[in-house]
C-alpha cells in the first residue's frame, strides 16, 4: 500500500490557500517527495506525517515553482533528526542549483546524494519502490517519473504442507529464498503462485503530450498530471510555454490505460477548477482535480 498527498496544486506561484505543486508518497514509514516548491514545508507540515523519513526528493525540472523550496524542507529533515544519506534525482542541472541552494543551507546533519538522470533510467528508493523516469517536454531538461511497488506471489500453505515442510521454513521460502530440509532442496516456485500485479503511480507535469510518456503511464493506478490550462481556447498557449490543457493529460492517461486521473498544478488564474475536470473527464471519465493536502490511497487488488 502507498499514499499519495498532494501538498500542492498550484503552478508558477503559490497563492492563499494553494501551495505550489507537489507530491509526498509514504511507502510503510519512508516518505518520497515529487518537487518542492516554495513553501512546501508549511502543508507538509499540517499533514502529520513527519520529515525524517524522507529519504529522496525526485526532481521534475530546475523552474523556481519545483524547487526553491528545498532549503525550508531541507532544515525541517534537519531538525527532525535524520543522519541518513538523503538523495535527490533530477534531470542535468540539478547539481548546480542545489549548490547555489545550499548556501543558505551549507551545513546539514546528514549527507545529500545528487543524481542527475537523462530519463529511460530505472533506480531503486527507499522501502521497495522502484522508479523509472522518462523525459518531458518543457523547452529545458525536465522528467516525468513512475514508481511501481510490486507484490509477492501468494503463499500456497497447502504446497508446502504436501512437500513436509515445518512452517519456520515457510517465510524464507515467501522472501523467495530456497532452502534446504531433510537433506533435500526446496525453491520458492513450488510453494508459491503465479505473480501478481502490483500498484503504481506517475507524476507528469511541465511538459507537451509525447508517446514516450503514454509508454511511461502504461496501466498505471494513478496518473498525477499537469493542468496548467483548463480549456482548448489556452492550447496557443499551452503550446508556447510547453504545458497541457486538461483535455491533453486526460489523452494521455486514456492512451495509457491508467485506472484514475488526478489534475494538478494549475494556472494561478484558475479559480475554479471544475472545468478542467469536466473538460478533462469528456475524454478520460475517471478523472478529478485535486485539491491542496488530498490523500490517495492506492492498495494491491483483493
Amino acid at each position: 500500500m502507498i499514499d499519495i498527498c498532494i501538498l500542492g496544486t498550484c503552478g508558477m506561484m503559490p497563492l492563499p490557500g494553494r501551495w505550489l505543486s507537489c507530491a509526498l508518497v509514504r511507502n510503510g514509514s519512508t516518505l518520497t517527495l515529487f518537487d518542492c516548491g516554495e513553501g512546501t514545508q508549511i502543508p507538509w507540515k499540517s499533514l502529520g506525517w513527519g520529515f525524517r523519513q524522507l529519504g529522496t526528493i525526485c526532481l521534475s525540472h530546475m523552474h523556481a515553482d519545483h524547487v526553491a523550496g528545498l532549503p525550508g524542507v531541507l532544515f525541517m529533515v534537519a531538525h527532525a533528526g535524520r543522519t541518513e544519506p538523503l538523495h535527490i534525482y533530477g534531470p542535468a542541472g540539478t547539481s548546480y542549483i542545489i549548490e547555489g541552494l545550499r548556501r543558505i543551507a551549507p551545513e546539514l546533519p546528514y549527507p545529500i546524494i545528487i543524481h542527475e538522470i537523462k530519463g529511460y533510467e530505472r533506480f531503486t528508493l527507499e522501502g521497495g519502490l522502484q522508479a523509472t523516469s522518462a523525459p518531458a517536454a518543457h523547452g529545458i531538461p525536465c522528467l516525468a517519473y513512475r514508481l511501481d511497488l510490486a507484490r509477492r506471489p501468494a503463499f500456497l500453505a497447502e504446497k508446502a504442507k504436501e512437500l513436509g515442510l515445518p512452517v519456520q521454513y515457510w517465510s524464507k521460502l515467501q522472501r523467495g529464498e530456497n532452502i534446504e530440509y531433510n537433506g533435500q532442496d526446496f525453491h520458492p516456485a513450488q510453494v508459491l503462485g503465479p505473480p501478481r500485479r502490483g500498484i503504481s503511480f506517475a507524476y507528469i507535469t511541465d511538459t507537451r503530450p509525447t508517446n514516450q510518456l503514454i509508454e511511461l503511464a502504461q496501466d498505471v493506478d494513478l496518473l498525477l498530471g499537469e493542468s496548467m490550462y483548463d480549456t482548448v481556447d489556452d492550447l496557443p498557449l499551452a503550446r508556447t510555454n510547453a504545458h497541457m490543457v486538461s483535455e491533453e493529460t486526460a489523452g494521455i492517461a486514456k492512451a495509457a490505460g491508467a485506472h484514475e486521473l488526478v489534475l494538478t498544478h494549475f494556472s494561478p488564474k484558475i479559480h475554479d477548477t471544475r472545468q478542467a475536470e469536466k473538460a478533462a473527464r469528456n475524454v478520460f471519465p475517471h478523472t478529478r482535480a485535486a485539491k491542496d493536502g488530498m490523500v490517495v490511497t492506492l492498495d494491491f487488488p483483493n
